[in-house]
């Protein structure tokens, strides 16, 4: 009977514990997608990926446009020229429509990596001043609000003015 006091105590003294450790852990949150959205360089960013963008449209464009033309006058002039000759124009056209979809893969790639060029420097910019700011601020941790993100009530410490004063906007 003695012996189960002791358990009882020790486990009483290990909840209370526990308890007054987890009180002392600081939480907060911030919408990071927002944060991002918000700044200069991201919109600076932004607008630089979507030109690329529509340069690379108006280039495939054009290409699409060409094979059009092309398949009109071959189509057209079928009739008066030979099947062996209109069997090299019809493999023509096969390689330039394979040459149009390669040009549009190697463009969404470049795309892709021009994106991760330029949004990269701007996360790892907004994620030193959240670690600043949390830090400032005594933050144990830090969670993203952004929508998906898991988290289901933000009503902490939002950090997000903070941070943003802290990166000048």
């Amino acid at each position: 009977m003695k012996h189960l006091k002791g358990i009882v105590a020790a486990v009483v003294l290990f909840v209370a514990t526990t308890g007054f450790v987890n009180a002392q852990n600081k939480v907060a949150h911030i919408n990071v997608t927002e944060l991002m959205s918000q700044m200069p360089e991201m919109k600076a960013a932004e607008a630089e990926l979507k030109k690329l963008e529509e340069t690379y449209g108006a280039d495939i464009q054009s290409s699409m446009t060409e094979l059009q033309n092309k398949y009109k006058q071959y189509q057209s002039e079928a009739a008066s020229k030979s099947d062996e000759e209109n069997q090299k124009r019809g493999a023509e056209l096969q390689g330039f429509e394979k040459t149009i979809q390669e040009a549009r893969q190697k463009a969404s790639q470049e795309l892709q990596t021009k994106q991760i060029a330029l949004l990269g420097p701007i996360s790892d910019k907004a994620k030193a001043a959240i670690e600043k700011v949390a830090g400032v601020q005594g933050m144990n941790y830090v969670l993203d609000s952004s929508q998906g993100s898991g988290v289901i009530v933000a009503t902490g410490t939002d950090l997000l003015p903070l941070v943003k004063k802290e990166l000048g906007f």
